[in-house]
């Protein structure tokens, strides 16, 4: 296996209806509105010797939108167990039920840790009324993904479509989960422009985050991450694409075509391979 993809988006569940923040991010990239079926994004997984980490998302709380159930998530490792982990998508307003939801994903699902978007769910991570899902996280031992950032849902309509980008800043918010578990494996999912510097902070300063470099094109992150990913954060730093937003081979020709200093195949792989699997302890790259 040459790398993990820890950043990719699945196809909405049959027989729900259309998302709109979904069709929001698809204008915001330029993408049609179909996806790939799953059968195709396995096969192309799997010639490109990658796996690849299912995320979605559950904000019916704020945004009304049905979600993928957990059971789709997990049906869907399950039927190429070679290629795909997966999060389970978790509302945070949801109270016990949420807390129920995610062990019943974990243990009995076997999804391998929470995906959570603080702008599209309207919650700030140091928020101690979310403090029981990191809880139930640590118990389980599996990580928390948070969104990070400027988010690409609601751009351009009015409004933002409601969304408020202060929820996602990596100060205070997610660096204050990250002291108050330090246990728990956190990661900052996509460069979190216009928080770059503080994001960066955190993962230097807290052993338990890490950073995806999903979303954003190589050429466009901005120069320190980039440097910070082959010197002080080569073992922080996870490759995602955000497919299909992004291709996991647009992402790495990109990548390819950077002019980095001091780089190397070993620093490479720790980005693309040897810093997922310290995430997913029972994985190993002869997958």
């Amino acid at each position: 296996m040459k790398a993990i993809d820890m950043h990719v988006h699945i196809p909405r569940q049959p027989g729900l209806p259309d998302s709109h923040m979904e069709s929001t991010l698809r204008k915001y990239f330029s993408v049609e509105d179909n996806y790939a079926t799953i059968e195709s994004m396995a096969s192309m997984y799997r010639k490109l010797d990658m796996m690849a980490l299912l995320l979605s998302i559950d904000s019916e709380t704020i945004t009304g939108e049905i979600p993928d159930s957990n059971d789709y998530i997990s049906s869907i490792v399950q039927e190429y167990p070679d290629v795909f982990i997966a999060f389970a998508a978790i509302d945070p307003w949801k109270g016990n039920n949420a807390l129920e939801e995610l062990e019943r994903s974990v243990l009995e699902l076997g999804l391998k840790g929470l995906k959570l978007h603080p702008v599209q769910q309207a919650f700030f991570p140091n928020d101690e009324r979310i403090y029981p899902l990191y809880e139930k996280c640590s118990a389980l031992s599996v990580p928390v993904l948070f969104h990070t950032g400027m988010a690409a849902s609601g751009t351009g309509t009015p409004g933002g479509g409601g969304l408020k980008l202060k929820y996602s800043a990596p100060i205070p918010g997610m660096d204050d989960v990250a002291a108050d578990f330090p246990d728990l494996k956190i990661i900052l999912a996509h460069p979190g422009w216009p928080w770059i510097d503080e994001q960066i902070a955190v993962a230097l300063h807290k052993p338990n985050v890490f950073i995806d470099l999903s979303g954003w094109m190589p050429r466009y992150i901005p120069k320190n991450l980039i440097e910070e990913s082959v010197t002080r954060l080569n073992e922080k730093i996870l490759f995602g694409s955000d497919y299909p937003f992004i291709t996991p081979e647009r992402w790495i020709n990109d990548w390819d075509r950077l002019d980095i200093p001091n780089i190397s195949k070993d620093l490479e792989k720790n980005i693309f391979l040897n810093n997922a699997l310290k995430i997913f302890e029972d994985l190993s790259e002869d997958v």
